[in-house]
């Protein structure tokens, strides 16, 4: 019986599958290889959109501008960096961006404490999913959306006016407005990590504290703490770096309020100060780049 054309392989395809086969069967023998070419474009991408970026934000850092034309000067000098450390304005602005980012960090910290515990060990099973979703849908949510909401409920008149007695009584918009407000956004950010934290503890060991008479500060400080507060540090890396390199809620919300973004906005913008700019947004990766240092070694990164 003749066999039919269309069931003969073709004969490129038969010569093709020869090297390929081989091909697999030394990569296959060769592990390191076939690692090495998985991760070359991750890290190719890595090295180039982020380390590379971070070097070209360094380097023009050292530039400056010529007052007279505008023009870039590409020669190396610490002015920029001078200007920051010894004019008031800057290190006022820097100050109090690194103090709304703490802020904002230790009020999603006191509010998340207690919402993750009753979700990891008082709901019951079968609702823990339907709390995780409640705390994650708002990052559904456009950022936009929600900090203009924020702005509506703030303004003179609003909502959060009427529920403190009237116009005029609420805080309004300002420096309080700007941490409330990144407080709300960043929240789900300390929670989940101290949940995940928490879940993993067992409850068998806060029966034991509890069976050997520990009341509940005693539980807390010496069960439950010791757990929470790398999920705590973990959360904070989080909200830290977010609030401290913010400029879009300080904008909206802010007032007359300055933080860094704002500047580093400004510069890039209006001022046209393209290397100054570059100096002022060295801050916050210097301040979170000595914050991971720190916290390397209390487990924290792990948590993440």
């Amino acid at each position: 019986m003749a066999t039919s054309t269309l069931d003969r392989p073709a004969g490129g395809t038969t010569a093709l599958r020869g090297p390929v086969r081989r091909l697999s069967a030394w990569l296959h023998r060769h592990a390191g290889v076939r690692l090495a070419a998985l991760l070359t474009a991750p890290l190719f991408w890595l090295v180039i959109a982020y380390l590379g970026s971070l070097a070209v934000l360094f380097v023009s850092a050292l530039w400056t501008v010529n007052g007279f034309t505008g023009e870039v000067v590409r020669q190396p000098t610490l002015d920029n960096f001078r200007t920051i450390v010894t004019d008031e304005v800057y290190r006022t602005v820097a100050l109090r961006s690194v103090g709304v980012a703490a802020g904002v960090t230790v009020i999603d910290t006191l509010i998340a404490l207690p919402m993750a515990f009753y979700m990891a060990k008082v709901a019951k099973p079968r609702h823990r999913r339907w709390l995780v979703v409640a705390i994650l849908t708002p990052l559904w949510a456009s950022y936009l959306v929600k900090a203009y909401a924020w702005r509506v409920l703030l303004a003179n008149g609003g909502p959060v006016d009427w529920l403190f007695g009237g116009p005029g009584s609420g805080p309004g918009y300002g420096l309080g407005a700007t941490v409330l407000v990144l407080a709300y956004l960043w929240l789900p950010y300390m929670i989940l990590p101290i949940y995940a934290g928490l879940e993993r503890l067992p409850d068998s060991l806060l029966e034991a504290s509890a069976d050997l008479g520990a009341r509940a500060g005693r539980t807390f400080r010496a069960v439950v703490l010791p757990v929470v507060v790398p999920s705590v540090i973990a959360g904070s890396i989080f909200t830290f770096s977010l609030s401290l390199g913010d400029y879009i809620t300080v904008q909206i919300v802010g007032g007359k309020t300055q933080l860094i973004g704002n500047l580093v906005y400004v510069n890039i913008g209006a001022a046209n100060n393209l290397p100054f700019a570059a100096a002022l947004a060295t801050i916050p990766v210097l301040i979170m780049v000595v914050y991971l240092v720190a916290v390397r070694r209390s487990g924290a990164l792990e948590e993440l």
